[in-house]
């Protein structure tokens, strides 16, 4: 029985596609972002009022939708530089050898 990953978990196989990869990238910046929103406090109550369990908990799903959105409208770039190093380091295809 073969277990079931999450798709940033399963191992890349040399014949990944380019969008495959893309997308891995891109999951990579938004953790990367969702960290960077975390260290600077976003989503945390400003005033006095609010605060509790549910707040902090749900707050951190809103700091993951953001920095999903951040990363998928362009975010820093990092997915496009981590992307093309991935694409260097791809292995050819037997078919794309001369």
């Amino acid at each position: 029985m073969q277990a079931i990953l999450p798709p940033a978990v399963q191992p890349l196989r040399p014949e990944a596609p380019a969008d495959r990869l893309r997308a891995i990238a891109q999951e990579f910046e938004a953790s990367f972002l969702a960290e960077m929103l975390r260290a600077a406090k976003f989503g945390e109550p400003a005033g006095s009022f609010g605060g509790g369990f549910g707040e902090e908990h749900f707050a951190s799903f809103l700091v993951d939708a953001q920095a999903q959105q951040l990363a998928a409208r362009g975010g820093l770039g990092l997915a496009e530089v981590i992307l093309r190093s991935l694409m260097q380091h791809q292995e050819p295809q037997d078919g794309d050898r001369p």
